[in-house]
């Protein structure tokens, strides 16, 4: 149980960032006794897997905090984050269980799957999420939600591999957190739409009518546009009619 969690929430990581819990993990590996890779992994604590980490860590905490690049590398990650997050599991929980069981070092295709599955999951909630704080914020939003995100990867790599039991408590936050950004988003859009519709409406069947519209129920959009072209709120078919004076 301890070995899947530490296997899960290190994959959980890749799927936020797949560079923080590989360079984590072979940094822990290398120059501590917390993780013992097994012999077939143990490449993931050489000098060239961690520089190469390393490297490519920097770009991705770069690139991931530009709006609209993010989308672009969210598409080329889609591919990397499983892989990795297959790859920590398999290394991670095989060390985990060196001392109580062999069932992830027996069946590292099982683990690597498994791994997979999980960082491809988180993958898909940070990357369907990420519209929708861009949307909501005009782009500003990317930085802070990149930050937080990395801040999470590194905060998730840790806790697995010093306090696993707490993986779970973490995996159910960030669902919640992503379920909650992207419903909240759709029903903002649906909102406006609607409203923006219903005052459409009215306009059209107020001047059918050859009425004026209330001005708490005009657009605030149509508002502008007159105030800044200059033209009357009366239209012709709001023009009063001829006086009486007149007629004669």
């Amino acid at each position: 149980m301890i070995a899947a969690l530490t296997g899960a929430g290190l994959s959980a990581a890749a799927g936020l960032n797949a560079f923080i819990p590989l360079v984590l993990v072979g940094l822990f590996a290398r120059f501590s006794t917390f993780l013992e890779l097994p012999d077939s992994l143990l490449w993931l604590q050489s000098w060239p897997t961690i520089i190469i980490g390393l490297i490519f860590l920097a770009s991705e905490l770069v690139l991931d905090k530009i709006p609209g690049v993010d989308h672009v590398n969210d598409l080329i990650q889609t591919a990397v984050r499983p892989l990795v997050g297959g790859v920590i599991f398999a290394a991670t929980s095989a060390a985990a269980e060196f001392d109580h069981g062999q069932f992830w070092t027996d069946n590292p295709l099982i683990a690597g799957i498994v791994g997979a599955v999980i960082a491809g999951l988180v993958h898909t909630g940070k990357a369907t999420s990420r519209p929708a704080v861009n949307a909501s914020t005009g782009g500003t939003g990317a930085p802070l939600a990149s930050f937080a995100e990395d801040a999470l990867a590194v905060g998730l790599s840790l806790v697995a591999i010093f306090m696993p039991i707490l993986v779970t408590i973490l995996l159910v936050a960030f669902a919640a957190a992503v379920y909650y950004f992207v419903t909240s988003g759709r029903r903002r859009r649906r909102r406006r739409e609607v409203r923006l519709a219903q005052e459409r409406l009215e306009r059209e069947a107020a001047l059918a009518r050859g009425e004026h519209v209330a001005w708490w129920r005009v657009g605030w959009r149509e508002r502008h546009d007159r105030s800044s072209t200059g033209k009357a709120d009366d239209s012709p078919a709001d023009a009063p009619s001829a006086s009486p004076q007149d007629a004669d």
